[in-house]
């Protein structure tokens, strides 16, 4: 696990200096960074509540063709802290592959252990064409200080239609409530942007999700600053 991980990191800082040279070669070009922040009324992942109370959600991200570097976060004034570092390619044809590291803070950065360990590895698919998408994700260690038994699947189905859009989503390990399969995350979802001026508005998003597997029902509502 540890050479592993070690492997991610490091694949991660040298796309992430390739990058950085770059873009320091052609600065007359539109930045390949760009940093983004949404705000949630809470943190509903996969079916299951994660913090409390209004959840910021921050995030990084480098990006050329189809390669994207990010580091995405969620934190709350409760002390629920969460950074994912991650590395994706996304493909012409609609398919995206890769790899992301799922790490609290708090925890020690470098515990790579079974029972403590702070960082849970998930490979992870996706396939988008015209308004259907498929993703399927693995996580592929044990790591008890964020509670991945190793394993862990999930599986998510989703339909966008002009104004809305629906998803089911199944998983076992992390997603449930005695590690079983089962369908956890089953919702519909919508947005729009509320104007605010002439020149500018502001993207809002809201989600009803059901968990089956939990008997949990949420509203989400956020936007993006």
């Amino acid at each position: 696990m540890k050479k592993l991980w070690l492997l991610f990191t490091a694949v991660f800082a040298l796309l992430t200096i390739s990058a950085t040279q770059l873009q320091a070669q052609d600065e007359e070009k539109e930045s390949n960074f760009s940093v983004g922040a949404d705000v949630y009324s809470n943190y509903v992942w996969r079916g299951s509540k994660l913090g409390t109370g209004p959840s910021f959600q921050p995030s990084v991200k480098f990006v050329t063709g189809g390669l994207t570097l990010g580091v995405w976060g969620a934190f709350d004034a409760a002390g629920y802290t969460e950074a994912d570092p991650y590395i994706s390619y996304s493909f012409p044809f609609g398919l995206s592959l890769g790899l992301t590291d799922y790490y609290l803070p708090g925890l020690e950065a470098f515990d790579f252990s079974d029972s403590t360990g702070s960082h849970a590895l998930e490979l992870n698919a996706g396939f988008a064409v015209g308004g259907l998408s498929l993703s399927a994700n693995y996580i592929v260690n044990e790591a008890g200080g964020v509670a991945s038994t190793g394993g862990d699947m999930y599986f998510q189905a989703g339909y966008a239609f002009k104004y809305f859009n629906l998803f089911v989503g199944a998983g076992d390990g992390w997603y449930t409530s005695d590690g079983e399969f089962a369908i956890c995350n089953l919702g519909l979802g919508t947005s729009k942007e509320i104007k605010i001026t002439d020149t500018f508005s502001v993207p809002v998003t809201g989600q009803v999700i059901l968990n089956l597997e939990k008997e949990q029902f949420y509203l989400v509502v956020g936007f993006t600053l």
